[in-house]
């Protein structure tokens, strides 16, 4: 039996629990193939309070919350921003971070938070989705190989002082009341 989840979008005070859970996921997702060092940087830099409510704050930024009752299992938020060369489409928006509570991996909350970001994209009216995932990171290209991304080619990615290389993933959508 599966488990539901409902997503939520984050709110301003949401910060801290962002802050946490985005530390939490990250580190159980790349900490076992990075030095200590390495996650420690990208942590600090990456997953403050302050500047998870500075992301909350910008009006191009969406973070979606994957809940079971009231516990935060997972998260992942959107950007629209100009992307990489390879993305194509006139209103592109970025799948920035979506993450699962450890214990929650391989239980359905990366398929709900992908559904739901479909549906914020959609909303918006934007035109294609794209990510940068790990290039090693296996499990997370077939997952969104399974969503119907593709390559389209890669970016630098600095993890701490780890200079890494990102697979860019992309898939065409189409509008909420397109044909």
């Amino acid at each position: 039996m599966s488990a539901s989840y409902s997503v939520r979008k984050a709110r301003a005070g949401d910060n801290l629990l962002l802050s946490r859970l985005g530390a939490e996921t990250f580190v159980h997702t790349f900490g076992p193939d990075n030095t200590a060092e390495d996650m420690r940087l990208y942590i600090q830099n990456s997953f403050s309070p302050e500047i998870q409510a500075a992301e909350l704050a910008t009006p191009s930024s969406v973070f979606l919350i994957a809940e079971l009752a009231t516990e935060p299992v997972g998260y992942a938020r959107l950007l629209e921003s100009d992307p990489p060369g390879g993305v194509t489409g006139s209103r592109p928006i970025e799948i920035v971070r979506i993450y699962a509570r450890p214990e929650r991996v391989g239980h359905g909350v990366g398929a709900r938070l992908m559904q739901a970001c479909l549906e914020e994209a959609a909303l918006r009216q934007c035109d294609v989705i794209w990510l940068g995932v790990w290039g090693q990171n296996r499990r997370a290209i077939a997952f969104y190989a399974g969503w119907g991304f593709v390559p389209v080619g890669s970016h630098d990615f600095l993890l701490g002082t780890d200079l890494q290389t990102d697979t860019l993933m992309a898939r065409p959508l189409h509008p909420l009341g397109a044909a």
